[in-house]
């Protein structure tokens, strides 16, 4: 396991340890497992709607989606073997197809508008990969 962490391109080191991160604050903070697989997804859409609901000022949360972001772009990851990629502090993941996804982003989107959800990007990015 250690081997192939260190031959990932250093675009995936931040988010694959924000998503580390998010994963033991989640268990820790909000008794939640996450287990990087895509039905866990449903329920970081669930809680980013609820920090949402309760009206959590964003620059309190801003960290947290960061890490569900990244933990949601971990999952298309080891599902599809995409790759992070980097440019000018964004991130964002690159399916093998040659689309590519923006997790961290849609984290966001979740959370200010209530119309994005990483459950529905993961489905869109894994589907090619299930049916090929």
């Amino acid at each position: 396991m250690t081997t192939q962490q260190e031959t990932r391109p250093s675009a995936a080191a931040k988010p694959v340890r924000w998503a580390a991160d998010a994963v033991v604050t989640m268990r820790e903070g909000a008794r939640l497992r996450l287990d990087y697989s895509a039905q866990s997804l449903w329920r970081v859409d669930r809680m980013i709607d609820e920090l949402r609901r309760e009206g959590t000022p964003y620059e309190a949360v801003k960290n947290v989606l960061r890490g569900l972001g990244a933990y949601a772009g971990e999952v298309i990851v080891r599902q599809t073997g995409a790759e992070w990629w980097a440019s000018g502090g964004d991130h964002w993941v690159r399916t093998p197809d040659g689309r590519m996804w923006d997790p961290l982003e849609e984290a966001r989107r979740c959370f200010a508008g209530g119309d994005g959800s990483l459950r529905l990007l993961c489905r869109d990015a894994t589907a090619d990969v299930h049916h090929g």
